[in-house]
């Protein structure tokens, strides 16, 4: 794959060239001279001007439905969604059929993803059948290509599991990943508790539901010493004591899913079972607390939350809907649109690209002569209206059709191809 991108933006924190608006000449995969004016014959030219080149972005926590949903998505349409979203590489959760609770699941995804434009990364189950009994063999899981563990969706309920769990991934250094959601609290809740879900008549999901649950994970991670990824945090509470535990040298990340940044529970007003999200749409106050967690590094890095639906699951009466929407292709717009004032592009790009590879002990892409090029390009100030007709994935659950977003994904660049979706 050859190309010549010209007068892009570099936003790269680890490379000499970030800030600088110059030109990137790739041959055969490998970023060959970043240089003002460059004139390469015989090459395809992407006229990049006013557009922006970052270090290609990742998002943890994919549902790909694939084996055993591929009526809501497979592993052919999710990455075709992450590639529009300008995601080059995704870890995808287990909750499949079968589950990925096996290194024979674990290399089902890495063989049917290989070669793709889009990496896959899969995690790996820790529960058998994900059903929060009886633990995996993790380690083998990890042998085979496994990135961290958990039981993705389904929150570990069980304190002894998560325990042993923690303690099971400690020799190898590995990561579990828990979405804490406390069911026995949760109940059957519809939405976040609070005046709107009394105005509405809908069973609420108390903040106390999610903040009770980190508390636990937080005490057994100080118990067994080893890494905890608290994933999709919501709450004004968890987060505060995500940055107390931080501060006392636990080992422990977390991440925050884009519409919660954006969105508050108001926007169920309407019934609309598209903003039927796990977590919950939370209120201003914890959408304000999200905020300032990315801001001071409490919050590690954004993720889609991508959640497929089929239609039969979602166009339903609002209690009946099942929760989920998907985000891969609207992920950074919707993040550019909630922190366009709290976080610069640099900022942002840590948070998309940079830290979930950090943390997952994967190398990070940089945007610098002799290395292979892994990009995304992009207009941070485009804007544009996502419509159901851009839609890659199978499913189309998503309250932002027809909506007009700010910041548009032009391409991106992986494994020697690339994919054009704009040009400026």
């Amino acid at each position: 794959m050859n190309l010549l991108i010209k007068q892009v933006k570099i936003l790269d924190p680890n490379s000499p060239h970030n800030g600088y608006t110059l030109d990137i000449f790739i041959e055969n995969g490998v970023i060959q001279l970043i240089q003002p004016d460059l004139n390469i014959e015989n090459i395809e030219i992407f006229d990049a001007k006013g557009a922006c080149a970052s270090p290609g972005w990742m998002d943890v926590g994919v549902q790909s439905c694939d084996p055993g949903f591929e009526y809501r998505e497979d592993l052919y349409s999710v990455t075709k969604a992450a590639a529009a979203g300008g995601f080059t590489a995704i870890a995808i959760q287990p909750n499949t059929d079968p589950v990925i609770d096996s290194k024979s699941e674990v290399l089902y995804i890495k063989k049917n993803t290989q070669g793709f434009l889009v990496d896959c990364y899969p995690i790996g189950a820790v529960s058998e059948n994900c059903e929060g009994k009886d633990i995996t063999e993790m380690l083998d899981m990890r042998l085979a290509g496994a990135l961290a563990f958990s039981d993705g969706r389904k929150s570990l309920q069980h304190s002894g599991l998560i325990l042993r769990a923690l303690e099971y991934v400690l020799p190898f250094n590995g990561i579990i990943i828990n979405q804490p959601l406390d069911k026995a609290i949760a109940g059957d809740g519809q939405m976040h508790e609070g005046i709107i879900s009394t105005m509405l008549g809908l069973k609420g999901i108390p903040n106390l539901a999610e903040e009770l649950m980190v508390e636990r994970d937080l005490h057994l991670l100080a118990y067994a010493d080893s890494r905890l990824h608290i994933a999709n945090v919501s709450t004004a509470g968890a987060v505060a004591r995500i940055r107390e535990a931080k501060a006392r040298g636990l080992r422990v990340t977390a991440s925050v899913a884009a519409l919660n940044l954006l969105f508050e529970d108001e926007a169920i007003a309407e019934f609309e079972s598209n903003y039927k999200v796990m977590p919950p749409l939370r209120s201003a106050a914890d959408r304000e607390a999200l905020i300032a967690g990315l801001e001071d590094n409490t919050l590690d890095f954004i993720s889609s939350n991508h959640t497929p639906v089929d239609p039969e699951g979602k166009n339903l009466e609002f209690p009946y809907a099942d929760f989920g929407a998907i985000g891969l292709q609207t992920a950074f717009a919707t993040s550019r649109a909630a922190l366009k004032d709290k976080l610069s592009l640099e900022q942002l790009i840590e948070k998309l690209a940079i830290q979930p590879r950090r943390i997952f002990g994967l190398d990070v892409p940089r945007v610098e002569s002799g290395q292979a090029a892994n990009l995304t390009i992009f207009d941070p100030d485009k804007k544009w209206a996502f419509q159901e007709a851009d839609i890659r994935s199978k499913s189309k659950n998503s309250p932002l059709i027809g909506k007009e977003l700010i910041g548009k994904v032009l391409a991106i660049i992986n494994n020697r191809q690339s994919e054009i979706f704009v040009r400026p």
